[in-house]
């Protein structure tokens, strides 16, 4: 009977690089296997995933684990007895600080509001842990975050063995396992003690740093997204970008960005509730039976009129007359046979206002509304009588 191959991962597990004997290779269901007399390359389990890398120049495409023996599924076999293989250093680290960087946070949120970690998922894009409590208040979430990046500041020291059954009655156990011959112990010093079968590392300072990203309900309990150490680090930089483009855009400091962004999401709202607004008038006018759209405005600009005045036209409207009390302006578009300049100056001599325009366009300014009124109406009569 062949020999179960040592776990490099567990007695020694900043060992990224070594070398190793082929013990055994078979084809098992299709899939090359090949074990290996010491193996760093850990198994997917506890929530955390399996190991990549190379042995010799052929990368690994899983690992397989048989009871106590670990076998690695390669598209070729080893041409070689002797090889020397290689652990996907950043992946490996990455696993361990989220992984070291759970049990503690799990731990603290046991600690502060005796909150229990029913669940644990360690992902390439998304790391979390399932809490039983129906909610978390975000002063909660601070309290918990501060805690436990005051202890990573700490660096307590993270031990790992292995305990008989017999011993684990003297062990303070966050939770019971599963009970086996040996069972997997990681004990961050003074704060937690686990059952586990996964990486670590060896000081809660390795873990660098944990940041409580957002939180969401999960079938009546509460989940937590979290990111540590290298892969926290990438986020604050990618946000850090963010925000210096964000008050470049605003030319403003960081501290003010906030108060731009609510500024300009107020603004944007009036400006939809106009738009919305205009609109509606243009659909108004749009739907009125004849080719004649009119209407005099409390507050409009020329502009705002022209632009009206433009939509109507575009709608099927042979003429538009359009006048704003605020600007004491009349406005008259047409794509018919009436000569708008003409008709405004044929009509302006009886009023106390200057206008004058095109065959297309014409628009006159008033004293005050109460002539901006009586021109609108004059020039309203002779439209109708003209159509």
């Amino acid at each position: 009977m062949l020999k179960m191959n040592e776990k490099l991962y567990y007695t020694s597990p900043k060992t990224f690089e070594w070398k190793t004997t082929v013990t055994e290779t078979e084809e098992r269901n299709g899939l090359k296997l090949v074990k290996l007399k010491e193996t760093a390359f850990y198994p997917e389990g506890g929530g955390q995933p399996s190991d990549q890398g190379f042995i010799d120049h052929i990368e690994i495409a899983g690992l397989l684990e048989n009871g106590e023996e670990i076998y690695h599924i390669v598209s070729d076999f080893p041409s070689e007895n002797e090889v020397t293989c290689k652990v996907n250093i950043k992946r490996r680290i990455d696993h361990m600080q989220h992984h070291s960087g759970q049990h503690l946070l799990s731990a603290v949120c046991i600690e502060l509001y005796d909150f229990h970690t029913e669940s644990f998922h360690l992902g390439s894009d998304t790391v979390t842990i399932d809490l039983r409590t129906p909610q978390l208040t975000p002063e909660q979430m601070k309290l918990i975050e501060e805690k436990t990046n005051q202890y990573i500041f700490e660096n307590r020291k993270i031990h790992t063995f292995f305990a008989e059954e017999t011993e684990l009655h003297d062990l303070p156990l966050r939770k019971w396992p599963d009970l086996k011959e040996k069972i997997r112990i990681v004990q961050i010093e003074g704060i937690d003690t686990s059952a586990c079968c996964g990486t670590h590392v060896e000081r809660t300072g390795e873990i660098g740093l944990l940041k409580l990203i957002k939180t969401e309900k999960q079938k009546g309990m509460i989940r937590i997204h979290f990111k540590c150490g290298l892969r926290a680090l990438s986020d604050y930089q990618s946000i850090q970008e963010t925000i210096q483009f964000a008050g470049q855009f605003f030319q403003t400091s960081t501290n003010e960005i906030s108060a731009r962004l609510t500024a300009m999401d107020q603004e944007t709202k009036m400006l939809k509730k106009e738009a919305e607004q205009l609109r509606a008038e243009n659909a108004a006018f749009t739907a009125e039976n004849g080719p004649f759209g009119h209407k005099l405005f409390e507050k409009k600009t020329i502009k705002e009129l022209q632009m009206i005045a433009s939509r109507l036209l575009e709608n099927g409207k042979q003429y538009a007359l359009l006048g704003s009390i605020s600007e004491n302006c009349v406005l008259f578009s047409q794509k018919g046979t009436v000569h708008a300049g003409s008709l405004f100056k044929s009509n302006l001599a009886d009023f106390d206002g200057k206008g004058g325009g095109s065959e297309k366009q014409a628009q006159a300014k008033f004293a005050d509304a109460s002539e901006t009124e009586r021109f609108f109406l004059r020039i309203t009569e002779t439209m109708d009588q003209l159509l």
